[in-house]
């Protein structure tokens, strides 16, 4: 049904496509993986119209077409759904579901909503304000508005990324049923598993090119050599050594009966310690009260109770304060980057910015994060112009070089095998001896895997706590949907 042929696209003296190549049939499901940058967002963006090509041809059944704009590429049929929805956070769900429709009859199309998300057994409640859904949720409705438009080419760009395993179940039997229809679908991912689990041929790009296609079943060890050369997808050994021992705990951060009504199910009454040398893992579904617990933890949003940092009630504002926690969120470029400044400004406002600045002020500086985070981009390459996982990577470039409380929601957000595993690996580096990292990941392997300790959240309480080497991953699971015996969560 649509077709790339020798598609180059160039940013100034960056090559980010080189010739690449793509097929995809109506009624299949056609992935597309690759290492960080190797062009995969970029390729869907010049398939949408979202950004222009510098050569190469497009075909839709069969007849070459110009798609320079986005609306080119709707008028197709052509729709995609980003990493990072869409959307429009002050306005109802309904709203959302409307935005660029021909039909504006507010009964109607509430009636389309429901019956749409009924279908694929989305819950969706149309008077909602958005801010109030999930990232999951969001991308639901967005899928939903997609499917309205009459979409016959659907791209996903990264589509599980920071959605809970039951939304992700949800979404993969909503496209099982649109490929069933006819429909031709695009899925961009770095998890090979989902690649696995859904797809009917693979294309492998890598620095730009295509340097592979396979059909199912896939040789997994074919992919990654593809995708990367030599590869080892195992984690560095010794990661969870650090054991700390009853007597010798000290506390980094304290929380006493903390509440807040932020979120869906904000936090009801929680209390617990967290400890210096602890790598604490904390799951539980979307809108469970982990996300609440890491702003808290952070000193961002309001609560009652009492939570102790560094040994002092509530936080410092001092600027040692500041530097000793720090917070990564997951929605990066609405709470954690500035789209229009670039990697040097960010840097330069992370740290101490001079009162006078010329062109040069930084540039050092920032070359040398780009070359140690490997950062595909410039000193002055704006962090709206990097990929997900390259906005993560320059996220991770602005941690304070003795933060002692690293806080973190979707650490590895949108990074590849092995930019996740030198991401923990860097982490752990940078750590000092008496610091802490806290993160909430949807990925219970990856807290199976990096953390010591891990924390389940259901309903704004703590329903598991315990030593990762004292539980399973089927505990984990059971836990996150309510199914607990008192006697799973550890004293203090």
């Amino acid at each position: 049904m649509i077709e790339l042929r020798d598609i180059h696209k160039y940013f100034g003296s960056v090559k980010a496509l080189q010739g690449v190549s793509l097929k995809v049939e109506a009624g299949s499901i056609h992935g597309v993986v690759g290492e960080n940058g190797a062009g995969k967002s970029t390729l869907m963006k010049v398939l949408t119209g979202y950004i222009a090509r510098t050569s190469g041809s497009l075909l839709f059944s069969g007849k070459e077409v110009e798609i320079q704009t986005p609306r080119d590429g709707t008028s197709l049929g052509i729709g995609m759904l980003y990493q990072e929805p869409l959307d429009f956070l002050q306005l109802s769900v309904l709203d959302n579901f409307m935005a660029g429709a021909a039909d504006f009859q507010r009964k109607k199309m509430k009636k389309k909503l429901l019956a749409l998300a009924n279908r694929f057994g989305f819950t969706l409640h149309p008077d909602s304000p958005l801010y109030w859904l999930t990232v999951g949720e969001r991308q639901q409705l967005e899928l939903l508005r997609l499917i309205h438009a009459n979409i016959r080419v659907l791209i996903l760009d990264e589509p599980t990324t920071g959605i809970s395993g039951e939304q992700q179940d949800l979404l993969f039997g909503a496209l099982r049923s649109l490929k069933e229809e006819g429909c031709a679908i695009i899925l961009v991912s770095h998890k090979l598993a989902e690649i696995e689990a859904l797809c009917d041929r693979l294309t492998i790009l890598r620095r730009g090119k295509t340097v592979a296609e396979q059909e199912q079943p896939f040789d997994r060890n074919s992919v990654l050599t593809a995708m990367f050369g030599e590869f080892s997808d195992q984690p560095p050994p010794d990661q969870n050594s650090t054991v700390i021992t009853a007597g010798k705990k000290k506390k980094l951060v304290s929380f006493h009966e903390v509440c807040s009504s932020t979120g869906r199910s904000g936090l009801d009454a929680v209390s617990t310690d967290l400890y210096e040398g602890e790598v604490v893992g904390l799951a539980g579904l979307d809108g469970s009260g982990q996300s609440v617990f890491l702003k808290i933890c952070a000193d961002l949003l309001p609560h009652t109770g009492s939570v102790e940092r560094f040994n002092h009630q509530h936080s410092t504002s001092s600027d040692q304060g500041d530097k000793q926690a720090v917070f990564l969120p997951a929605d990066r470029l609405s709470e954690g980057l500035i789209a229009s400044l670039s990697i040097r400004e960010h840097l330069l406002l992370a740290d101490n910015t001079p009162l006078f600045m010329l062109p040069a002020t930084g540039r050092e500086e920032a070359q040398q994060a780009i070359e140690t985070y490997n950062i595909l981009g410039q000193p002055g390459t704006a962090a709206g112009d990097l990929s997900g996982g390259n906005q993560q990577r320059l996220l991770l470039s602005l941690i304070p070089a003795k933060a002692r409380l690293i806080l973190m929601e979707n650490p590895t957000r949108g990074l590849d095998v092995r930019s996740g595993n030198w991401t923990w690996h860097h982490l752990r580096e940078q750590l000092p001896e008496d610091g802490a990292i806290i993160f909430a990941s949807p990925d219970l392997e990856e807290i199976m895997e990096q953390a010591s300790r891990v924390i389940v959240f259901f309903d704004g309480r703590i329903i598991l706590d315990r030593p990762v080497d004292e539980t399973d991953l089927d505990e984990i699971s059971r836990a996150i949907t309510g199914q607990v015996n008192s006697e799973c969560q550890i004293e203090k």
